[in-house]
């Protein structure tokens, strides 16, 4: 008998299910004349801006906190690793946390852990306090976390958008965080500069506990235990996910050329083109609005017209030729023409993979798939420096252009050869 009934019942339990989903997607529905926009994404893109502002405005006062303190380029090096090791070791660990426990918990816990770096920041009398502000970077990922919000809300159709669109709100911030943090250096100091970012990160945690839900999957996790968290046989089942190995080694042949070339890109700047540092921010603001107007609303515009795959295929095309011209330039102008179609390259190819390699599992480990992925990019920021360096030194810069042009052109062979989305 019971047998009979399972089908009804699981068909009615199924029913409810999608009531359920319905009533809790209208929920969180605002509308704004003809637009309707989901709350919680929309204080995802606020808490994002806010999260970003925050970050450069401590950014732009490391530097000088650091040399005020006595740390010299050595060890302000050192500095920079310990954050980007930390970034590395926890982006995983983040994206499982999101996974098991919910975004809200996850979230709250990226910014507890900005607003702790900060404080320790603001606080640094010594060299000690100033390395132990780098530490909780291990939970520092307010931009992983909100992509996770993004995937689990949003429609999979219009993922690659959505993830595009968040862009636009972290650049914002990058604009705003060293124009805010100048200000507050100027009239007050370095450390008045740390405690306010200290202090927008805690609003952005009141932000999270107001709007953010406590669960934003629409499945349930199982298992929430700890040990859940170090599972190591999940960690092998996600890489080895279908499609996930080869979609990360697309990313890192894609990001390993720009990101060496990012890391040298001061010296480069003064040394090659002795470029004053007034015109130095005016060309890294040039490249974050290419950037932000790409994965803003190009892709989006791209997808209504072409596939996914053709974005793929015809932006590595596009940087094979742009690194190679990369090789070639001699002055500012040139160095700007080239970088527009690069950019529009590297964006538009980063936010298809990112968007691809959520859906290479299911819905319960998209987080964890996120954090895997930003953990390639954190590998990648750690050793570039090291290589970037050797790089100059040994064959000065055209060899960053023709490193790109080798990489973008093995990498477009096999997109031409083989379907990846």
């Amino acid at each position: 008998m019971a047998e009979n009934n399972e089908g009804p019942n699981k068909q009615l339990l199924d029913d409810l299910r999608s009531g359920e989903n319905r009533v809790h997607e209208y929920k969180h529905n605002i509308h704004v004349f003809r637009w309707t926009l989901n709350k919680v994404i929309l204080m995802t893109h606020v808490n994002l801006l806010l999260y970003s502002t925050c970050l450069w405005i401590q950014s732009g006062t490391l530097p000088y906190l650091s040399n005020r303190l006595g740390v010299n380029s050595v060890w302000y090096g050192y500095l920079m690793t310990v954050f980007a090791i930390c970034q590395l070791a926890g982006a995983p660990l983040f994206g499982r946390f999101g996974d098991l426990f919910g975004l809200r918990a996850a979230m709250n816990l990226a910014f507890i852990s900005s607003a702790l770096s900060y404080l320790l920041l603001s606080m640094s009398s010594s060299v000690t306090l100033l390395f132990l502000s780098r530490l909780p970077a291990l939970f520092m990922h307010a931009v992983q976390g909100s992509m996770m919000i993004v995937t689990d809300l949003g429609d999979v159709e219009k993922r690659t958008d959505a993830l595009g669109k968040l862009r636009i709100s972290y650049l914002i911030g990058m604009v705003l965080g060293p124009m805010i943090g100048g200000q507050i250096t100027q009239h007050f100091s370095e450390e008045m500069a740390a405690f306010v970012a200290c202090m927008g990160s805690i609003l952005s945690i009141v932000l999270v506990l107001l709007f953010v839900p406590h669960r934003t999957k629409k499945v349930e996790v199982a298992d929430k235990s700890g040990s859940a968290l170090l599972d190591l046989s999940k960690w092998k089942e996600l890489i080895f996910a279908p499609g996930t190995l080869f979609l990360l080694s697309l990313k890192m042949a894609t990001e390993t050329p720009i990101s060496i070339f990012h890391s040298m890109f001061q010296v480069i700047a003064l040394e090659t083109f002795n470029l004053p540092a007034d015109q130095n921010g005016f060309l890294m603001s040039y490249i974050g609005v290419l950037t932000m107007l790409v994965q803003g609303v190009g892709v989006g515009v791209l997808l209504r017209k072409v596939s996914e795959n053709s974005i793929l295929k015809w932006a590595s095309f596009l940087m094979v030729w742009s690194y190679l011209s990369l090789a070639f330039v001699g002055s500012i102008p040139q160095l700007c023409m080239v970088l527009a179609p690069l950019t529009v390259g590297l964006a538009s190819s980063n936010i298809v993979i990112n968007s691809a390699l959520t859906r290479t599992v299911s819905d319960i480990d998209t987080g964890s798939m996120l954090g895997l992925n930003m953990a390639s990019y954190s590998l990648i920021r750690t050793v570039s420096p090291t290589i970037g360096g050797y790089m100059l030194q040994a064959f000065g810069f055209p060899c960053f252009g023709y490193l790109g042009f080798l990489l973008s052109l093995i990498v477009t062979i096999i997109l031409f050869q083989k379907k990846v989305v």
